[in-house]
């Protein structure tokens, strides 16, 4: 049974919880589509940062993803989570995942060919909580031509997803495959 002071999964997921700021929760607006001009690999160099966020994380967001992806109490249970390992509802590392890749094309959807991950390491260093609000940092930590492939290379990114204290609840290294700008013929 849900406590009358807590949304149910079936109520408006979009309704942030009280006290939270006008910003968006994920479900209202993270995916925009991307702005300005294609990126491609020659406009990328190491120390180039892209931002998007925040966005605030419901309780009721967090337990309709856990239902549906990662049903284990302390996601899906805000009692029962209490006594568990976080202490308190907690999302999915899965949901916070799928929320920074929603920031990720936010914030760097106009690489050319779209983001193309080739493999990467994943960390989730603190839980993501009700009312959270996340923002998400990319930088470019190296940039490299392929030797086999003259019309692509590849762009090492470290995406840290923060909190509203700027605290680190995620860290995604990750090495995208990325066009070279087409030559122009002519």
């Amino acid at each position: 049974m849900t406590a009358p002071d807590r949304p149910s999964a079936s109520e408006d997921v979009n309704r942030p919880p009280q006290g939270a700021s006008d910003r968006p929760s994920v479900s209202e607006g993270v995916n925009r589509p991307p702005q300005g001009p294609k990126i491609y690999l020659e406009d990328l160099t190491p120390g180039r940062l892209f931002t998007a966020g925040p966005v605030t994380v419901t309780e009721a967001e967090i337990i309709d993803f856990a239902r549906r992806y990662d049903p284990q109490p302390f996601h899906t249970d805000p009692e029962a989570a209490k006594a568990s390992f976080f202490g308190g509802l907690a999302a999915s590392g899965w949901h916070t995942a799928a929320i920074t890749m929603a920031m990720v094309v936010q914030a760097a959807g106009n690489l050319a060919g779209g983001i193309i991950g080739g493999g990467g390491e994943l960390q989730w260093t603190k839980p993501v909580r009700p009312g959270d609000q996340l923002r998400l940092e990319i930088e470019v930590l190296e940039v490299s031509p392929s030797r086999s492939r003259p019309d692509r290379g590849a762009a090492l990114m470290r995406n840290r997803t923060l909190n509203q204290a700027g605290e680190e609840v995620q860290v995604f290294t990750v090495r995208l495959i990325v066009p070279k700008r087409p030559r122009q013929h002519g």
